[in-house]
């Protein structure tokens, strides 16, 4: 996963609050529990520094949320009195948080949003269809289409010598139609970047659609029988197709990582294993794709300064790189600024699948002769 999301949370410096917070309003005292899980959050956050302006920011935004249905959480990232980054959870946190340090505390919102995969999924049919776009950040984008032909949509059986003549109007004014929508699938891809385009609805329009879309399309669609764009029909079946594709797809991600990981690491089986060689290669700019096992009890610290790629386990490193007073912060997040400021990826895998220290390791865009090596 790209972690550009964060980029406004490394723009400027700390310290930083962090909140992570159970939003669910679901029960009869729901409003009332909101109110205590803020109020301990901000307590917390007042007793270890955090000043009132940036509390107050933080609080307008987690208790003047509108209420949802359901169950949910809300990630909040705020300094010096404004709030930088808020996140819709589709669940509430794993843990509930409220940390207040140099760095912002964003490992936990990586591992609950989990792989990203931008996507679009169509709903067509005869008379046009409704797209669904999701692109960085889980930002949503919808257009609906209205296919210029109308006339005429249904095939005749009325038979008689006009019967061939309407089936291939009413046959041209489909393909027509599915044109209209795939400009506008493949706009909405282009837009989002999408890596996955789920085609559902009428099972004549479906192979329309496909064959008209651009052809750098056309090898991401995956196609299903659900779905329909009648009035009142159930978009549950849809959406749950869509969970499977981009989660096979995400799963296609984590799978190439660890193939070439394992390749490289058939070439020096200790070049980027281990914290330490993986701190080495982020201070190089080394780093394709940190392999990390998420871990949130980690204790695991580094030193840290100002800039993305000023980390070490040393002080003293950090001292002869200039920086005057580095920070003391968690590992995994110096990891995260750090490969969300030099646009390399991470992907959060099992502990078996990465038996190496410390549950990290990193895939290398260029090994030399200071990389680190066994």
């Amino acid at each position: 996963m790209r972690l550009s999301i964060l980029r406004p949370l490394y723009e400027q410096a700390g310290p930083w609050a962090s909140v992570y917070v159970d939003t669910s309003r679901n029960t009869a005292d729901g409003a009332e529990q909101m109110d205590l899980r803020w109020r301990s959050a901000r307590e917390s956050l007042a007793a270890d520094g955090c000043d009132e302006d940036t509390l107050d920011a933080l609080e307008q935004t987690v208790l003047e949320r509108p209420p949802e249905p359901g169950r949910h959480g809300l990630a909040v990232f705020a300094a010096h009195g404004a709030v930088a980054l808020t996140q819709q959870l589709d669940a509430p946190p794993r843990r509930e948080i409220a940390a207040y340090g140099p760095l912002p505390h964003a490992m936990p919102l990586v591992a609950q949003l989990g792989e990203q995969i931008p996507y679009v999924q169509v709903l067509v049919d005869h008379t046009g269809g409704f797209l669904t776009g999701t692109g960085p950040g889980r930002l949503v984008r919808t257009a609906s289409v209205e296919g210029s032909q109308d006339f005429p949509i249904r095939k005749s059986n009325v038979g008689g010598w006009q019967q061939s003549h309407w089936q291939q109007a009413a046959q041209e004014s489909w393909q027509r139609n599915a044109g209209e929508v795939a400009l506008a699938v493949a706009e909405l891809a282009d837009g989002c970047d999408a890596e996955v385009i789920v085609v559902g609805g009428d099972p004549r329009s479906r192979p329309m659609l496909v064959e008209r879309l651009p052809e750098r399309w056309r090898d991401r669609v995956v196609t299903t029988a659900a779905g329909a764009r009648a009035a009142g029909a159930d978009p549950h079946a849809l959406d749950q197709a869509t969970i499977r594709a981009v989660a096979e797809q995400a799963a296609a991600h984590e799978t190439d990582v660890l193939d070439r990981y394992r390749m490289q690491r058939g070439r020096d089986a200790a070049a980027g294993d281990g914290l330490p060689a993986v701190v080495t290669a982020l201070q190089r700019g080394q780093v394709d794709t940190v392999l990390l096992v998420d871990d949130p009890s980690s204790t695991q610290l580094l030193w840290a300064g100002p800039e993305p790629l000023e980390l070490s386990y040393d002080v003293a490193e950090l001292r002869a790189m200039g920086v005057a007073e580095p920070w003391k912060v968690r590992a995994d997040a110096a990891i995260v600024r750090a490969l969300a400021c030099s646009d390399a990826g991470l992907t959060l895998v099992e502990r078996e699948e990465l038996p190496v220290e410390g549950g990290v390791a990193a895939l290398l865009r260029y090994a030399d002769v200071g990389t680190r090596h066994r």
